[in-house]
């Protein structure tokens, strides 16, 4: 394999190569400089983040397995931008004494768990495909976990592997039926063979249960609150974000590649888990008082929205979902960003804690306000285009009824955001979190989001170019 090969999986081999420098930092690095690992980690997936961006051939290695193309490459791209944000607002929590002696590990996890994703991304063959979504999952759950000293953070860590080991079961179940039936796992000539067969439309259909777990796709979602609540919020923020974004757009490839010939059965499935998706995130986070929980079912809600982009099964659908992915990583991360902060200085989580927080933390409420109303979609911030964006690809295909959910689900959505808006600035409370200031990187990483937050608004030809650049996979 000659070199120029090699590069078509840079990311993945500079993800191994980061992984292998910080376990070097954490062996040559005495008990006194654990802190200044962090700040390397940061700096090192920094550069990372940056090289994804340089020009390279694509193509294809291991005889097709590995596929590596605008489209791939611009999802690794977004997911590392993502991963880069939590990790900078993760280096004040891991600046805790309980957690001092265990940074080199945290981001070891974080990285092999990318490098997953990153092959989940590029697979051509659903061996390949299920290798990445592995090595994507078991790091994951390690880290809900992480926090040692709460036994929420372990449940958490349970519930997660068991509940991934489940749908990875019934995922590789309903893959071998496919295989079954055609005698291959790549790709393309599953696609050439497939012929939408009482038993591959089986397989299809515990292939989409198994992805729907990854996704908190309902009625899959169960798991999700439970776990967010319990782990550290910023492997909760990365849950949402990261391990949801990969997954959403490795499923989108495969529908769009694999299975365009039962596109009937499989829109009237993503019609039918939308509406559930949505109605049921939205509904469910009105009643929550759990900070981490109520994002948790704006999480699901999100999910949602996001089936919209890939019923159209288009250009434009697939468009759609990667702008989108990109604007909810820079909304997401920028309210989990304040929610960490406040969790580092005060250890409260709960919706009421937030009463007054405006009178204190003025920046904070702002910087949460205007994340909330990116998620809401309200206009003129980045998360109104991208739900527009969603909305058009599904009215595009005739989904208008669909459409009109939507758009009654986001009304819901922006009642119980505006509750956390009320408790900041409206409600009144005699005890209020105190004032205080972040560190300079987590105040770098929501600077970071707010800028995001405006200019994936304001800047239009950013979609223009997402849509050129998804023009096939």
């Amino acid at each position: 394999m000659s070199l120029d090969n090699l590069l078509i999986m840079r990311h993945e081999l500079l993800l191994t190569l980061a992984a292998l420098l910080v376990l070097s930092a954490e062996i040559f690095t005495g008990p006194h400089g654990k802190k200044q690992i962090g700040i390397f980690s940061v700096i090192l997936f920094a550069l990372i983040t940056a090289a994804g961006f340089l020009p390279v051939k694509y193509g294809t290695l291991f005889g097709g397995m590995y596929v590596a193309s605008a489209t791939t490459v611009l999802m690794k791209n977004i997911i590392n931008i993502g991963a880069l944000l939590v990790f900078v607002q993760s280096v004040s929590w891991l600046g805790k004494e309980e957690n001092r002696e265990r940074i080199s590990e945290y981001f070891i996890l974080l990285i092999s768990t990318l490098a997953g994703m990153n092959f989940m991304i590029s697979s051509g063959h659903f061996l390949m495909f299920y290798i990445g979504i592995e090595l994507a999952t078991i790091p994951v759950a390690a880290l809900s976990a992480y926090d040692r000293y709460r036994n929420t953070s372990a449940e958490a860590g349970i519930k997660l592997i068991l509940s991934s080991a489940l749908s990875s079961g019934i995922l590789i179940y309903g893959l071998s039926m496919i295989y079954g039936t055609t005698g291959t796992l790549y790709f393309a000539e599953i696609q050439k063979v497939f012929t939408g067969n009482n038993l591959q439309v089986l397989g299809f259909i515990f292939f989409f249960a198994g992805m729907a777990f990854k996704i908190s796709i309902v009625p899959f979602h169960l798991w999700t609150a439970d776990v967010y609540e319990g782990s550290p919020v910023n492997i909760t923020s990365y849950l949402s974000v990261i391990s949801k974004g990969s997954a959403v757009f490795i499923f989108m490839i495969i529908l769009f590649t694999v299975f365009p010939v039962i596109m009937g059965s499989w829109q009237k499935t993503i019609y039918v888990t939308s509406v559930l998706t949505m109605t049921i995130g939205n509904l469910f986070a009105i009643r929550q008082q759990n900070i981490k929980r109520f994002l948790a079912f704006s999480s699901i809600s999100q999910a949602g929205y996001i089936l919209l982009g890939l019923i159209g099964g288009n250009q434009l659908g697939m468009a759609s979902v990667i702008y989108y992915v990109l604007v909810y990583i820079f909304s997401n991360l920028g309210a989990f960003g304040v929610v960490a902060a406040i969790s580092n200085a005060s250890g409260k989580e709960n919706i009421s804690d937030y009463n007054g927080l405006y009178h204190t933390n003025p920046r904070l409420s702002l910087i949460m306000t205007l994340s909330l109303f990116s998620l809401a979609g309200i206009p003129p911030v980045a998360g109104f285009f991208g739900k527009f964006f969603l909305f058009t690809a599904a009215a595009q295909k005739g989904f208008y009824l669909l459409v009109l959910i939507a758009v009654l689900n986001t009304i819901i959505s922006l009642y119980y955001y505006l509750l956390v808006v009320k408790a900041m600035f409206i409600n009144k409370c005699d005890t209020p979190i105190g004032t205080f200031r972040s560190d300079s990187l987590t105040r770098i990483a929501l600077l970071a989001c707010v800028a995001g937050i405006f200019a994936m608004g304001f800047a239009s030809v950013i979609f223009e170019l997402i849509r050129n650049l998804s023009y096939g996979v």
